[in-house]
């Protein structure tokens, strides 16, 4: 008989040399490594005959990230990929989603299905010139949608009721629909410049119902105002267009506005009495326009701040032209006021012009030589005890440090630069 150490022997090899009904390691999920089994160690094979703890224990449910995207605290990145559609798998509870700097000809349908919660989404900067008419259905929650520097030549429709600011400027939209904004009673900014859009293509009703604070309507092909813009505008910007005279009842409708940007256009004339009903308005842009005159009515603007009036054709600056004649009827001091590179004898108006400007670095003042800014620069008028103490000396210089009379400037005395409007 073979001792006991023997026999244990043989039947050990027996048992190592004999067909494993083992199966090898199966990863079904990222975090299977971290399955801990009976013994405390790591699971590494999985025993069908007697059961094991990989299928008692519950495969943790990991949200999905597409190919080459970065999905991180409910951001999922995929910029920059050459992708040509939406991709899959996009996770369920992503907040911001950003597809920008693709190449996306087209969202689809269900492009978007299941993404209840996305807040933002992004598509900058792709080539998309077709969207579904129920691709943005899904997305109940959405409030912002960046979709600019594409090639759509139409609104998209059915946009999400719960969106407040739209980007979609640098598309090739020349067509603004009636019921295009229906149900958008959220919105509060649309940013929609550098679309080939003339006042045409603007249908009666193409913003109704719209409460806006914030519109841009810049470097399009508008010839005059828009009519029914909505009425409760902070800013409206219509820069870069070929806008050709504000007439009377142009401003009617905006008495909340705040901010207005009528530069680079083709604006001859501003008529008397339509700035009167811009009571409310802070900054006023009308440089590089083709006004001969300062506009009438800005001394009756008693919160106006800022008045750009550079590069036109004004040859001539009244000393009422900014300022009321009573004092202390402006509510707000102007903090700036910008009249270089026009054709106006600066030596011709009084100081007493800019009266009500909180300071005299305010105020820009000149005309371009030799790519050089002049500056007429006045010292400040004050006001103590409800009387006007003025000191009409004025410090005529340039940053060469001559004056603009063709002498030197005094010995000491440094040239004043300012700072161009941005």
């Amino acid at each position: 008989m073979l001792p006991h150490s023997s026999l244990f022997l043989l039947l050990s090899v027996a048992l190592l040399t004999a067909p494993s009904s083992a199966l090898p390691f199966e990863q079904r999920g990222f975090w299977d490594f971290g399955l801990d089994g009976d013994g405390g160690g790591m699971m590494m094979m999985r025993d069908e005959e007697e059961g094991s703890a990989v299928d008692e224990l519950p495969t943790p449910d990991m949200p999905s990230c597409p190919f080459g995207c970065q999905c991180q605290l409910r951001v999922v990145q995929c910029s920059d990929l050459g992708l040509t559609a939406v991709p899959k798998n996009i996770p369920m509870d992503t907040k911001l989603l950003d597809l920008q700097n693709n190449k996306i000809t087209e969202l689809r349908e269900n492009d978007f299905k299941g993404l209840s919660n996305l807040y933002a989404l992004s598509l900058v900067n792709n080539k998309i010139s077709k969207v579904h008419p129920r691709a943005f259905t899904p997305l109940r929650h959405m409030q912002k949608l960046y979709i600019s520097h594409n090639q759509l030549t139409e609104m998209p429709k059915n946009l999400p009721p719960s969106l407040v600011e739209l980007r979609i400027h640098d598309n090739r939209i020349k067509k603004v629909a009636a019921g295009t904004f229906s149900g958008l009673g959220t919105m509060n900014c649309i940013e929609m410049g550098g679309n080939p859009i003339q006042n045409s293509g603007f249908e009666p009703g193409a913003f109704k119902g719209l409460k806006l604070n914030f519109l841009r309507i810049s470097e399009a092909k508008l010839t005059r105002m828009p009519k029914d813009l909505p009425d409760s505008l902070h800013e409206l910007h219509l820069d870069h267009n070929q806008i050709q005279a504000i007439e009377l009842e142009d401003l009617s409708r905006y008495k909340h506005l705040y901010r207005l940007g009528l530069g680079y256009n083709h604006i001859g004339t501003v008529e008397n009495g339509s700035l009167a009903y811009l009571s409310s308005l802070r900054e006023l842009h009308l440089d590089n326009n083709q006004l001969s005159r300062v506009p009438q009515g800005l001394p009756d603007m008693k919160y106006l701040q800022v008045v750009y009036l550079h590069s036109n054709n004004i040859g001539q600056v009244g000393v009422n032209d900014f300022c009321p004649r009573g004092f202390g009827m402006k509510k707000t001091f102007y903090n700036g006021i910008s009249l270089y590179s026009n054709p106006v004898n600066y030596w011709e108006v009084q100081p007493a012009t800019f009266r009500c400007v909180a300071d005299r670095l305010a105020i820009q003042f000149g005309n371009y030589r030799n790519k050089e800014l002049r500056y007429l620069s006045y010292q400040r008028i004050s006001a103590v005890n409800g009387t006007k103490e003025r000191t009409e000396k004025r410090l005529e210089h340039e940053p060469d440090g001559k004056s603009l009379a063709g002498g030197e400037l005094p010995a000491g005395r440094k040239a004043l630069t300012l700072p161009r409007p941005g």
